[in-house]
């Protein structure tokens, strides 16, 4: 293997300038959020312009549907990326050859065992959702489908781990390009011409997943050297010396999202009841968090990465320096989208309805929008010391705040004590999102994370 391949995947995190450094490492990661983001969007897009409302709508309650089976496969790979930077910084390379093979028969093995479970219970929870007579057949086919594709979902979700924390968020990016390009393309041909409807933007995401995840195999079986796995069958097994800190730390992760999205789910439910108008303003509000949230997402995922490796490395002074250089390069963007938020949501939210009514609520959204805004900036830097300094009780605690205490507690309490209605579910699941700032910053100030630097 030539060395130039080499650099292509194991990168050292822990040299050069923090700022350059990140936005290097990150940059990819954004991209990589920003066709997801595309990728999620184009579905309610297209629906929505070509389906109405109802198909909107539809889309939106099965998205959370999606987002309910993807909790396992977010939480455990970010903790395999997490302990392989560890392992390429401590300079292990067995250890990180040992949790490929982990990762691989762990992940895909319970996304199995999940899909089957909810094929027989989606019922159920499309009931719980108070899903509204008039969509519950294309919320039904989106969901089905989608469920289908949990496999594609995971795998993808596991190789793309693998890689980043090889230090390589290049090719993890021209994975997710790959799904988001083929995913447009399907949408505009299925649910237009073919007049297929939620149903098409599902087969859409599903066929754009599954090329995106034998793309994603090839490219990791081609650098099987670097990565120190050589995929025969026998070291596809569960391995003892890393499955213990992957479960220790995964569990808390997976309990993070997992509290977090069935809270979230707890809480729309309630907003589901509101009729269809409001089920759409939601869904669309959602995406338009994630505009910031895909910034976000790759600032955490960039500097949890660059943590861990200092930590491995012993170089601890870099740690502050990363989490101050992540608060900032978030709050510019969200800056800039709180501007256009405030000035021009008619716009923002008519790129997915045309529906007067949407439009009409979309404007009462404005001041919660704002405060997810904050919450999206102020998030990352935390996050990022939590999961790369592999504290998972901290994580266990944000989890149960976040997910359960703070955000169903808020909207109870807004909703239906206070008497603000949908207002205040909105708000209640907003000012749940401060919550991981307040218990980072904590963290960080104590300056408890370093003991982590020989924890893992």
């Amino acid at each position: 293997m030539k060395m130039s391949q080499k650099k292509e995947i194991i990168k050292d995190l822990t040299v050069g300038s923090v700022p350059k450094v990140l936005l290097s490492f990150s940059l990819p990661l954004f991209l990589s959020g920003l066709l997801q983001m595309v990728y999620n969007m184009v579905d309610m897009m297209v629906v929505g312009r070509f389906v109405g409302t109802e198909g909107l709508s539809a889309v939106a309650i099965g998205g959370e549907i999606l987002q309910l089976i993807t909790f396992v496969a977010m939480g455990f790979s970010n903790a395999g990326q997490i302990l392989i930077s560890r392992y390429v910084g401590e300079n292990r390379k067995d250890k990180v050859g040992k949790m490929v093979g982990t990762l691989f028969t762990l992940l895909l093995s319970l996304a199995v065992i999940i899909m089957i479970a909810f094929l027989f219970s989606y019922k159920g929870i499309m009931a719980w959702l108070n899903t509204p007579e008039e969509i519950w057949e294309y919320t039904r086919q989106y969901s089905v489908t989608c469920i289908y594709g949990i496999i594609f979902i995971y795998g993808y979700n596991l190789v793309s781990a693998i890689m980043r924390g090889m230090g390589d968020s290049r090719h993890p990016f021209m994975f997710i390009a790959i799904a988001s390009i083929i995913n447009v393309i399907l949408d505009i041909l299925l649910v237009g011409p073919l007049h297929m409807g939620p149903l098409g933007a599902a087969l859409a995401t599903v066929i754009g997943q599954a090329v995106s995840f034998i793309f994603a195999l090839i490219v990791l079986y081609s650098h099987r050297k670097q990565i120190y796995f050589d995929f025969k069958p026998k070291n596809f097994r569960i391995s003892k010396e890393v499955v213990g800190p992957l479960v220790s730390l995964g569990i808390p992760m997976v309990i993070q999202s997992a509290a977090v999205t069935f809270s979230m789910l707890f809480v729309n439910s309630y907003i589901n009841t509101y009729g269809t108008v409001a089920v759409a303003v939601t869904g669309v509000a959602r995406k338009l968090e994630m505009m910031i949230g895909v910034i976000s997402q790759a600032i955490s995922s960039a500097g949890g990465a660059m943590i861990s490796q200092a930590l491995g490395a012993g170089k601890i002074k870099r740690v502050p320096k990363i989490v101050y250089t992540a608060l900032w390069v978030v709050a510019i963007p969200a800056a800039v989208m709180a501007v256009i938020t405030v000035f021009r949501p008619e716009w923002l939210f008519g790129l997915f309805s045309a529906d007067e009514a949407v439009l009409a609520m979309a404007v009462s959204y404005i001041p919660i929008a704002l405060v997810q805004y904050l919450g999206a900036t102020l998030r990352p830097a935390n996050f990022a010391l939590i999961n790369g300094s592999g504290n998972s009780r901290l994580n266990l605690m944000v989890a149960l705040f976040d997910g359960i205490i703070c955000r169903i507690g808020f909207a109870l309490l807004l909703g239906l004590a206070f008497g603000m209605g949908i207002r205040g579910f909105w708000y209640g699941n907003a000012l749940a999102g401060l919550v991981p700032f307040v218990i980072g910053g904590i963290y960080l100030i104590s300056g408890t994370w370093k003991q982590r630097a020989s924890a893992v």
